[in-house]
């Protein structure tokens, strides 16, 4: 039991514990390709993207990287709120992320804005999934990424529906998956105690 103890210990403190409540940021990732654009388009392209949304600060933050594309940037966003593989309109802006390159076949982006403005999302999507409102389309999209319904697509001149793209994946926290970790580790005590011999 001491030696389990122990190991709990140097878990705990390799790992770190962060608790839901104390989570102001929720990460989501993707893989950017063309195979995953619907329907598939034949490019070497691919790319990745992260995505952060401050729950306090109501941000989001996006950054992407890509390579080998066919064609020239044209524009990227996130389209929201569709099962995989299928297709929906855009969610986030009008027409591009702010400052995204247009131009290039590779290169990266890093931007980040207020979800509390209307003018973050696309006047659709504020209608049809926000009820109108910046609230509601935060929550609206929020609600997507978590569900695994919102995807990250890049357009270019050679694919202008989109060249590359990947639905974005909740990131697991650290402290989530030491919390898995520690109760395997439980459950395999206890099955080696109840079969122990007497």
């Amino acid at each position: 039991m001491l030696r389990f103890a122990a190991l709990v210990l140097v878990l705990a403190a390799t790992l770190g514990f962060s608790s839901n409540a104390d989570a102001t940021t929720i990460k989501f990732r993707a893989s950017l390709d063309g195979p995953s654009e619907n329907p598939p388009i034949p490019s070497a392209g691919t790319g990745e993207a992260v995505v952060i949304y401050d729950d306090v600060a109501h941000t989001l933050q996006v950054e992407l990287d890509w390579q080998d594309l066919t064609g020239t940037t044209t524009v990227a966003h996130i389209h929201c709120c569709v099962d995989p593989p299928g297709t929906v309109g855009v969610a986030t802006f009008p027409g591009t992320f702010p400052g995204f390159p247009a131009g290039v076949m590779g290169g990266t982006y890093s931007g980040s804005w207020s979800l509390n403005d209307t003018d973050s999302y696309t006047a659709g999507f504020v209608t049809n999934f926000g009820g109108g409102t910046a609230p509601g389309a935060e929550a609206a999209l929020v609600a997507g990424l978590l569900n695994g319904r919102a995807y990250v697509n890049i357009h270019s001149s050679f694919a202008a529906g989109g060249e590359i793209r990947g639905f974005l994946q909740r990131v697991p926290e650290p402290g989530t998956l030491g919390l898995f970790l520690l109760g395997m580790i439980g459950v395999a005590s206890r099955r080696r105690g109840r079969n122990a011999i007497p």
